[in-house]
C-alpha cells in the first residue's frame, strides 16, 4: 500500500524514533509499504518517519547509482560508525518535493544495523550510496537536509513548502 509521504516542516519529521525491538508480520507489512510507497515516489530511500511510522527504520535502493550502488535493502536501527573525507552533494527529499541544495556530507561511510532476519550487517558505503545512508539516518534522528543549509535558503524552501502543503489541503477539499 503506497502511504502519504509526510511534508517539511511537519512536526513528526522533527522526532527522533525508537528503536525497533524485533521483526515480526506487522514489520514486514510496513517495509512493503514502504518500498512501495519510495518506488512509486521515484526516491531511492525513505525513513519511516517521513510516512509518520516512529520507529528507526529506512529502505534504500541505490542501485541504479554509477558507482554501482546498495539495495534494495531494509536497515533496522541502523548507526552510522565512522565517516570519512567531505563531500558537497546536491540532495533532495521525498519530504521536501521539488527541492535540491548542496549539502557537505562524508563521501565513504561505515555503519550497522539489523537486517529481516535479525542480523547484525556491518557495511561500508561510498559515493552516492554513502550520502543516501546519511541522509536516511539524519530522519531517523528527526533532521532534515534542510537543517545543514543556511538559514536564507531553508526559510524560502519552508514558504514554498507551506503554499505546496496548502494547494495539497485545497485539492483534497475539491475531490
Amino acid at each position: 500500500m503506497i502511504r502519504e509521504i509526510l511534508i517539511w516542516p511537519d512536526p513528526r519529521l522533527k522526532e527522533k524514533t525508537r528503536l525497533v525491538e524485533g521483526v515480526d508480520d506487522e514489520l514486514r507489512k510496513l517495509i512493503d509499504d514502504m518500498y512501495e510507497t519510495m518506488y512509486d515516489a521515484e526516491g531511492v530511500g525513505l525513513a519511516a518517519n517521513q510516512i509518520g511510522v516512529g520507529l528507526r527504520l529506512a529502505v534504500i535502493d541505490t542501485s541504479t547509482a554509477e558507482d554501482g550502488g546498495l539495495g534494495p535493502m531494509v536497515m533496522i536501527n541502523p548507526e552510522i560508525l565512522s565517516t570519512e573525507g567531505s563531500i558537497r552533494f546536491r540532495e533532495g527529499c521525498l519530504s521536501i518535493p521539488g527541492e535540491s541544495e548542496e549539502v557537505i556530507r562524508a563521501p565513504k561511510v561505515r555503519f550497522r544495523f539489523r537486517d529481516l532476519d535479525w542480523n547484525l550487517v556491518e557495511m561500508e558505503a561510498t559515493g552516492f550510496s554513502a550520502v543516501a545512508v546519511q541522509h536516511e539516518c539524519d530522519h531517523l534522528d528527526g533532521k532534515v537536509y534542510v537543517d545543514r543549509i543556511s538559514s536564507l535558503k531553508r526559510e524560502r524552501i519552508r514558504k514554498r513548502m507551506k503554499r505546496l502543503k496548502e494547494a495539497r489541503a485545497a485539492q483534497a477539499e475539491e475531490a
